[in-house]
């Protein structure tokens, strides 16, 4: 009997120390960590997939109309204002022309292209707080939405034989 007295308070004695330990541990960790403001990345990485990169669904075998007259009635079309960045993206393949990054702020987030003499690619997109974002990327146009409730913004950036186009459209 004293044997399994003896392994049972072995036992107990393990158990007390790993949570101790676990203890000591916690309060290290969370002291470190209690000044440290966590947040989501403001700046989404695209991938070169035709489906949205969060939330919703999209076809990718129905283009969305990237004309002002496309829009729902009630909508109203804003010019876009770019913003020049001096960022030059080093994993962008090698263009035949020069290209030129420029930033589109919306109601709703920003994105950012890489707009070429013949294509464009999305570099960034990050929304504001309180929305969410949708992009779609096909072989001559990208969108990305804003959307927020009922509010959307979208952007569109075209170049089907054309260098690119940017138009945004709020509703």
């Amino acid at each position: 009997m004293s044997q399994v007295r003896r392994g049972i308070m072995q036992v107990l004695l393990w158990a007390l120390a790993t949570a101790a330990a676990m203890a000591v541990s916690w309060y290290g960790v969370r002291t470190v960590l209690a000044g440290t403001a966590y947040e989501p990345p403001r700046a989404l990485p695209i991938s070169g997939t035709a489906a949205p990169t969060t939330g919703g669904s999209a076809s990718s075998t129905r283009a969305p109309e990237p004309s002002v007259s496309a829009a729902r009635p009630g909508t109203t079309p804003v010019t876009p204002t770019p913003t020049r960045e001096s960022v030059r993206r080093p994993d962008a393949p090698p263009t035949s022309g020069a290209t030129e990054v420029k930033s589109y702020p919306v109601r709703g987030g920003r994105a950012v292209f890489d707009l070429g003499e013949n294509s464009a690619t999305l570099v960034s997109a990050a929304p504001d707080e309180g929305w969410q974002m949708r992009v779609w990327k096909q072989n001559a146009w990208i969108r990305v939405d804003f959307v927020a409730g009922t509010k959307t913004t979208s952007v569109f950036v075209t170049w089907n034989g054309h260098p690119p186009q940017v138009q945004t459209v709020e509703s």
